[in-house]
């Protein structure tokens, strides 16, 4: 098995979350540029060693980070200010190029900020560039070819997941406390899963809406971050509220700890797509049903509430996707896109899309009645607890687009069964981490509640993290480790 490979070290970032470090350069203890400094330097450490770099701004972040210690920026009681952090590759950065994990798309130089890094940045986040990703978030793993895998920092023989996965190592490495995600079917949840993070996808509507968001028939995006802790993923949507608040969503506010109330919590074992959980998931997720019990709460097996099509009719929204970047291409990202380079997985999608398209507008509206099935059957039910996979973190080349097609779709299928409902009901819902597999790599469990409900989501991970506190990556500083260079992305 390989060796664990991580960044934390004896420096400015310590092994403090994003909310220390922020008390910290409010106290005046660190300065944002100490912060960004260490970043860089731990980024240089493992970037070659993880993929978790798209493109780097390290001399941007540096100049940005100078300005918050000299009290010229513009965000002087964020909360967040002065920490580092980085943002998905699909998403709009001025200054920076946005590739979305494609080598069909030219990596122009974007000339504005998109309105979901605008309400990141409005944090006082310092972003040292952008994080990897596979081809438009299609994938499960972060495999983009022609271009460094994302590794797991636990192993990296194994996934970080996807399609946020360049941030989950990132952030499970120690070279920034949290980062940008983003989750069309489960890519906040998934790398968070794969590399022992918490990983809350909001409600649909909780921040601004994705550039890509107002294209969709059915908009299935949310973004968020990835932390290691629960407070914060707490903190940071407590300030995105304060940022913007969308009418209709009930308000979160400051959720600082586990409420104490007692809360009735379904229990799903095994997926709608007829594929049954591995054993290893299904111990993980009754352990932790049998540790909520002894707390007070109250478990109940329920079936998942949603129709028996649900599987395939996301599986022919996804190809729609698909279908929709290949054919429009030059509109969505950019006007020399070269529909000759998407990756197998795309083409697959998109081919099977042209030979089912006519089940499209059936598929889309069954899919939008899960939204109501789904909050009548959470009319008696807190939370819904739920594996995020169906097996566990598979090794790299599992899920590549090199994989052929009917193949690699069939392991895709076998493998996220859980995650897609969310998106498509538009509730909240979070990875957790639950332990550690016999080869030494995070299994987590996965929880959903009512639409605007993330109260209850951040009441349960508190909890959690109380009574079994989740280890982070072991191993030896990539520093100590051969091979280490400075910089091998931009």
């Amino acid at each position: 098995m390989s060796e664990p490979v991580h960044a934390f070290a004896d420096d400015a970032l310590g092994t403090d979350d994003a909310t220390a470090l922020a008390q910290r350069v409010r106290r005046g203890d660190v300065s944002a540029a100490e912060l960004t400094d260490a970043a860089i330097k731990r980024a240089w450490a493992v970037d070659h060693l993880l993929g978790t770099f798209a493109s780097t701004a390290f001399d941007m972040a540096r100049a940005y980070a100078l300005r918050i210690d000299a009290g010229s920026d513009s965000k002087g009681q964020a909360f967040f200010r002065g920490v580092p952090t980085a943002i998905k590759d699909n998403t709009d950065v001025r200054g920076m190029p946005t590739r979305h994990g494609s080598d069909a798309v030219p990596g122009s130089i974007a000339s504005r900020t998109s309105p979901v890094a605008r309400q990141l940045m409005a944090q006082g986040l310092v972003c040292l560039g952008k994080s990897s990703m596979p081809e438009f978030g299609f994938n499960a793993t972060t495999e983009p070819p022609g271009k460094p895998a994302a590794r797991n920092p636990w192993n990296p023989d194994y996934s970080t997941g996807a399609s946020s996965g360049g941030a989950a190592a990132l952030v499970a490495a120690g070279v920034v406390p949290i980062a940008h995600a983003n989750d069309g079917g489960g890519s906040i949840r998934i790398p968070a899963a794969c590399c022992g993070l918490v990983g809350l996808k909001p409600s649909r509507g909780r921040l601004v809406h994705n550039d890509a968001a107002a294209a969709l028939p059915l908009n299935i995006l949310s973004d968020g971050i990835v932390s290691r802790s629960v407070r914060d993923s707490a903190n940071f949507l407590a300030q995105a509220e304060q940022y913007f608040h969308r009418r209709g969503l009930p308000p979160i506010g400051n959720v600082q700890g586990p409420s104490g109330k007692s809360l009735r919590i379904g229990v799903v074992v095994d997926s709608i797509t007829g594929h049954r959980t591995d054993p290893e998931i299904r111990e993980v997720v009754e352990t932790t049903a049998r540790l909520l019990e002894k707390l007070g709460h109250t478990l109940v097996p329920v079936e998942v509430p949603v129709a028996s099509t649900f599987s395939e009719d996301f599986a022919l929204y996804w190809a729609f996707l698909a279908f929709g970047a290949t054919t429009n291409g030059r509109l969505m990202f950019h006007r020399e896109f070269d529909k000759r380079k998407v990756d197998g997985l795309t083409r697959g999608l998109s081919k099977k899309f042209r030979k089912q398209f006519y089940h499209l507008p059936q598929a889309l509206w069954r899919l939008r009645r899960s939204a109501q099935e789904y909050e009548a059957a959470l009319d008696e039910l807190d939370a819904v607890l739920t594996p995020v996979l169906g097996h566990p973190t598979p090794e790299l080349g599992h899920l590549s687009p090199e994989v052929p097609f009917e193949e690699l779709f069939d392991r895709l299928v076998r493998y996220v069964g859980f995650t897609p409902l969310a998106n498509t009901t538009g509730a909240p819902a979070i990875a957790l981490p639950a332990g550690l597999r016999k080869n030494g790599l995070p299994l987590s469990v996965h929880f959903m509640s009512r639409h605007g409900d993330e109260r209850t989501l951040l009441d349960i991970a508190y909890t959690l993290e109380a009574e079994r506190p989740w280890a982070h990556c072991p191993g030896r500083s990539a520093e100590n480790q051969a091979g280490t260079r400075e910089g091998s992305t931009g």
